[in-house]
């Protein structure tokens, strides 16, 4: 179900699941059966041991049949059968079960077969069975139901329904709560999934009862447990790694986490007589035990799952502790370096094997100076930034992560730096970046050809950015004292006379770059190529060679290695590869030409119109120049006249400014009688009308 690496010794069979790390570790010994066949992705191997346990691995080509049989054979003393799946279509044939597997087949061979561990669950019906599977979060789809007609037979006694569902549930990964438990611990802090729960101990399984929710957990699915202090050393953090994990709706729980206080502690009895805990536990538990609650509860689940209880390192932190204080994502939490890895709680929680680490950096905090990034970026390309750390624990969880032989970024995997935690590393060949490498050489290079150019010529040249390198006499803009400095120069001027000035370092301002002119024509790409040099024409003819001779070569040293090659060269051999430049330096000076003169008459012809163009412009710029002065005269001498007008005003119309509006205007009409004509004999005649 899951990718991963297989390794076949002498010794036996040994596969790592790449997402989990679990390692499958088959004997030679207990090989019983091995089979080969076509399936979905290519061709697979289905290997079967002696005390009925059933491994499938997918993936292998058709080519390496004859490998492995005779693999097999050498090693195993066994025989690689072909055996192909039965494709007929037919929707009725023959259960078969054998150890964990249900078989369905037609005649001698198989159509599919059901791994009995995957089953969460089997109901019978009238001459009916029903398997329910556990979901499979890796996959887009999932099969989650098969239904099995059974049909009657005339036999009394035996129901071939009830015998059928018997089968499936003696291997079948069903959680049944019969029987007592073996101890149970009352009302526990749980972080992951969040309340407090009583935890029931069983055989063969955890079961969680909360307020909310019920979790039932079987010790297969366990794969780590961790024992991590709290960083105020009043606490423990008890961290159960599950696959598959736990779910509660749309929710999966990879990790369950339980906080317990050190102070706390708890005499325990287990629901056992001394034998039978005895032979169970063979020592590793009593009947009667007392202790701390977080000793006795990791002591209990040791015991039961038969695993190891991780818990830190030689790592001490900055304060004495062996943790950092770290921020994931949006939540504050603790990030234990262990020895094989990697743990953050507590949400979300996450662990992180070294052998899965691409690499992992050191940034500076986005916010302020004193905290900085940890970066982790695993080889499926998923990345972990756990941020605002102190910036007193840098050089602590660096000489860690040196110690640890992992690759830091932008610096490069150290000569003799092989990460020896891997569990059969040494089958594998050590992978090397041939891109990385090719990145520092021309680094190095780039870096030499700027000290050179530095030193030998006298023009200045572009620094590069090196903080808190540069010099600080010339006050930037932005600086704090940079108004202070500017102010200061005033004030004190009899200081700067004791005081001989210092010499300020002359800095050019980067003037900004020129606009092309409208006249500058830019590069023609039809312009004739400019000759090639006779070690570059050399180079050119002979670099398939020299990379063929070198097979793996970077660009590099391909040019290092040339230029030894040419520097070796006999001289009439380079007489020849002279030669070539030189008649290729001719035919670019005759295309030169050519170019020229064409060149020459195109930007004559393209003068003449420019020349034209600006006539008319000039011209049409005249006119309206000259239309405008003309509307400017008119406009002034109206403006002069209506002046005139306005400054001119009779005796008569000087009036005081204590005088009414009604008397100005009974001046205003007398006097326009005065002035008008009058009038004739008409006007009269009718107005007496």
């Amino acid at each position: 179900q899951n990718d991963g690496r297989l390794r076949l010794s002498r010794q036996g069979v040994i596969f790592k699941n790449s997402k989990t790390g679990k390692v499958d570790n088959i004997q030679a010994s207990e090989l019983a059966e091995g089979v080969w066949r076509r399936v979905a992705l290519g061709h697979g191997l289905k290997l079967l041991t002696k005390n009925g346990h059933v491994y499938k691995y997918d993936g292998f080509r058709e080519s390496e049949f004859d490998k492995l049989s005779d693999f097999f054979k050498a090693h195993y003393r066994l025989e690689l059968a072909e055996k192909d799946l039965c494709v007929k279509g037919w929707n009725w044939g023959t259960v078969r079960f054998g150890g964990q597997l249900l078989s369905f087949d037609i005649g001698e061979q198989p159509v599919f077969e059901i791994p009995l561990s995957n089953v969460s669950q089997c109901t019978t019906g009238k001459n009916e069975v029903t398997l329910e599977f556990h979901q499979n979060d890796d996959a887009e789809v999932s099969l989650m139901e098969v239904r099995f007609y059974v049909p009657p037979t005339q036999e009394d006694g035996v129901d071939p329904v009830e015998a059928f569902a018997q089968n499936v549930l003696s291997k079948a990964d069903v959680i049944q709560a019969t029987g007592d438990a073996i101890c149970i611990f009352r009302e526990l802090q749980c972080l992951t999934p969040r309340g407090r729960y009583d935890i029931r101990i069983y055989p063969t399984f955890l079961h969680l009862h909360g307020k909310t929710f019920d979790y039932k957990i079987p010790y297969t699915t366990v794969l780590r447990l961790f024992l991590l202090p709290h960083k105020d050393q009043r606490q423990m953090f008890f961290v159960i790694s599950l696959d598959p994990p736990i779910k509660q709706g749309q929710t999966r729980y990879h990790f369950l986490i339980l906080l317990f206080s050190k102070d706390e502690d708890i005499s325990l009895t287990l629901n056992m007589n001394e034998e039978e805990v005895e032979k169970r536990f063979e020592g590793r538990l009593t009947k009667n035990m007392s202790g701390s609650l977080y000793e006795m509860v990791s002591r209990v689940m040791k015991a039961l799952v038969n695993r190891k209880i991780t818990v830190p390192g030689n790592f001490q932190g900055h304060s004495g502790a062996q943790c950092i204080t770290c921020s994931y994502k949006a939540s504050s939490g603790l990030l234990y370096p262990l020895e094989r890895g990697f743990i953050y709680v507590h949400k979300p929680p996450v662990h992180i094997r070294f052998d899965e680490i691409s690499f992992v950096n050191f940034a500076r905090g986005t916010t302020t100076t004193r905290s900085f990034d940890f970066e982790i970026e695993t080889k499926q390309g998923t990345q972990y930034t756990f941020s605002s750390i102190e910036r007193e624990e840098y050089g602590k969880l660096f000489d860690f992560v040196n110690a640890k032989k992992l690759n830091i970024k932008n610096r490069g995997l150290k000569e003799g730096m092989k990460q020896s935690y891997d569990e059969y590393a040494d089958s594998d060949e050590d992978q090397h970046d041939a891109y990385l490498e090719r990145m520092k050489e021309e680094g190095k290079i780039r870096e030499e050809n700027a000290n050179d150019s530095s030193d030998g010529s006298g023009e200045e040249t572009d620094e590069s950015f090196n903080p808190g390198e540069e010099d600080d006499d010339v006050a930037e803009e932005f600086d704090s004292n940079a108004s202070a400095s500017s102010s200061s120069g005033d004030g004190d001027s009899d200081r700067d006379e004791k005081k001989p000035a210092k010499k300020a370092k002359i800095v050019k301002d980067r003037k900004p770059r020129k606009k092309q002119p409208e006249n500058k024509k830019g590069k023609d790409p039809n312009a004739p190529k400019r000759p090639m040099s006779a070690y570059m024409l050399w180079l050119n003819a002979n670099r398939e060679r020299i990379k063929s001779d070198h097979p793996g070569i970077s660009i590099t040293d391909l040019s290092k290695k040339a230029g030894e090659l040419w520097k070796a060269m006999s001289k009439e051999r380079k007489e020849e590869w002279d030669r070539k430049a030189e008649d290729a330096r001719r035919d670019y000076e005759k295309a030169m030409k050519e170019y020229s003169v064409g060149s020459k008459a195109e930007s004559s012809k393209a003068e003449r119109s420019k020349k034209k163009k600006k006539k008319q412009e000039k011209q049409l710029k005249g006119k309206a120049e000259k239309k405008g002065a003309t509307s400017k005269s008119l406009s002034s001498t109206k403006s002069t006249a209506k002046s005139m007008s306005e400054s001119f005003k009779s005796k008569e119309f000087v009036s005081s400014d204590e005088s009414s509006s009604e008397e100005s205007k009974k001046e205003d009409s007398e006097e326009e009688g005065a002035a008008s004509p009058p009038p004739s004999s008409e006007d009269s005649a009718s107005g007496s009308d």
